[in-house]
């Protein structure tokens, strides 16, 4: 009886030790990081306040992300994007155009919704930085200076997976913020303004 009752304590230690290690083999497999590379657009809304028109040309350019997901169904993310367009401004003053670098810092969370076959949409919300950077300007201008503005970031898209480590992301990403006016008060607007940002590129998982 001893026996019996010893080796069925020996049984279950066992068991036990082979389910801690099936279970951190798992954790070892399970993918929790991701970079993605996306070719971008960026179309901002005019807006007209304070007796200046403000107008921005659209324009393409790139973002380069990392999430890190801490769930099947909730991430954290952090982004970088570049475009360069011009801003083009009309006035008392006449009409004006500054061309700039535009820099984007983000971070948000991330809501990955129930995968249908190999499509898992998301949602995201967060924040962030728009840095205006001035690379020419035109007419009495000259004095325009890099500007950030905080921006409210939101968005929705979708992976479609090739591979367990491989897959197609699209996406649409907001930016709602305060018009730029690179420091100059004969720019300034104080008009908040929207940004919509389409993209689609390569996810890498790790």
């Amino acid at each position: 009886m001893q026996l019996g009752v010893k080796a069925i304590a020996k049984a279950t230690v066992l068991m036990m030790a082979v389910a801690s290690v099936l279970s951190m083999t798992a954790a070892a497999q399970e993918v929790r990081s991701e970079i993605n590379v996306q070719g971008t657009g960026f179309f901002t809304s005019n807006r007209d306040n304070n007796g200046i028109t403000n107008r921005t040309t659209n324009s393409g350019g790139f973002l380069l992300g990392y999430r890190y997901n801490l769930n099947n169904w909730l991430s954290a993310e952090a982004n970088y994007g570049w475009t360069q367009n011009s801003q083009l401004y009309f006035g008392d003053f006449g009409a004006a155009s500054v061309r700039a670098d535009v820099h984007q810092v983000t971070g948000s969370a991330v809501v990955k919704l129930p995968t249908i076959f190999r499509l898992q949409p998301f949602v995201r919300a967060g924040g962030g930085a728009l840095i205006f950077d001035p690379t020419d300007a035109s007419g009495n201008f000259f004095g325009a200076t890099s500007e950030t503005r905080g921006a409210f970031v939101y968005g929705a898209g979708a992976d479609y997976a090739f591979t367990r480590h491989l897959a197609l992301r699209a996406e649409y990403r907001g930016f709602v913020y305060k018009a730029p006016s690179f420091n100059l008060v004969s720019l300034n607007s104080d008009a908040w303004t929207h940004t919509a940002q389409p993209s689609a590129g390569i996810v890498f998982k790790f």
